[in-house]
């Protein structure tokens, strides 16, 4: 699987890197985060919307991604879109 690089949060410090990838072949979006809080982790376990099990399955994970990085979030849905096309 070959990643292409979008972006990193441009105000990441040292060990701080949330970061946007997209991997064409699979067309996926693929997003490094922070871990919520226990907290934060409790009310998205606890979630409940029709067609979705409530809780977090062991093989999937919860990630903040600051409001700054939209921007290249927006940047790789335009590129799987282009992948799409080509």
């Amino acid at each position: 699987m070959a990643l292409q690089f979008i972006g990193i949060d441009p105000s990441t410090g040292d060990g701080e890197s949330p970061t946007v990838w997209v991997d064409k072949e699979q067309k996926e979006l693929v997003l490094q985060g922070w871990k919520p809080g226990p907290e934060l982790a409790a009310q998205c376990a606890a979630f409940e919307v029709p067609g979705h099990a409530v809780g977090i399955p062991g093989h999937e994970a919860v990630v903040r991604i600051p409001a700054r990085m939209v921007p290249m979030i927006r940047e790789a849905c335009d590129a799987l879109e282009r992948a799409d096309v080509a």
